[in-house]
């Protein structure tokens, strides 16, 4: 097997991903409303108090997880490039039109997750596709 050739994207589209994570809120919030009203008593201050504070760190999940700045992503046939970080790649949901990549830098930093839509990438989707999945190739060559 022989490398994908090199292939440079510009990740700035990320609505499935943002609907994905209003939707899953959305959900989470659904259920502990429901759960609060099927109650035969009413709440405590306690419990009350517990589900907002759960709401406010649920708000802040959200906002951080719907903040997602534009990167360029680039395999250049060797490594991987995120902005100008080196690095490897490796899919962790595909979904056809839609995956979640996880870049972790050869350097000890953070890993990062990028949420990936075909919409806005058309023309580039299929060498990006390939390029995540091909094989690496052996150090040292």
């Amino acid at each position: 097997m022989r490398a994908s050739p090199a292939c440079q994207v510009s990740l700035r589209r990320f609505g499935v991903w943002r609907a994905a994570v209003l939707g899953l809120s959305l959900l989470g919030v659904a259920c502990v409303a429901a759960w609060l009203l099927q109650r035969e008593v009413a709440p405590s201050t306690l419990v009350v108090a517990a589900t907002a504070a759960a709401a406010s760190l649920l708000a802040a999940l959200v906002a951080s997880l719907w903040r997602m700045p534009a990167v360029d992503l680039r395999w250049d046939g060797q490594v991987w490039h995120l902005d100008a970080v080196s690095g490897d790649l490796a899919a962790v949901i595909d979904l056809g039109p839609w995956m979640l990549l996880r870049f972790t830098p050869d350097a000890p930093a953070r890993m990062t997750w990028l949420p990936v839509q075909r919409r806005g990438l058309e023309a580039q989707w299929h060498a990006l596709r390939c390029a995540v999945y091909s094989p690496r190739p052996a150090a040292g060559a």
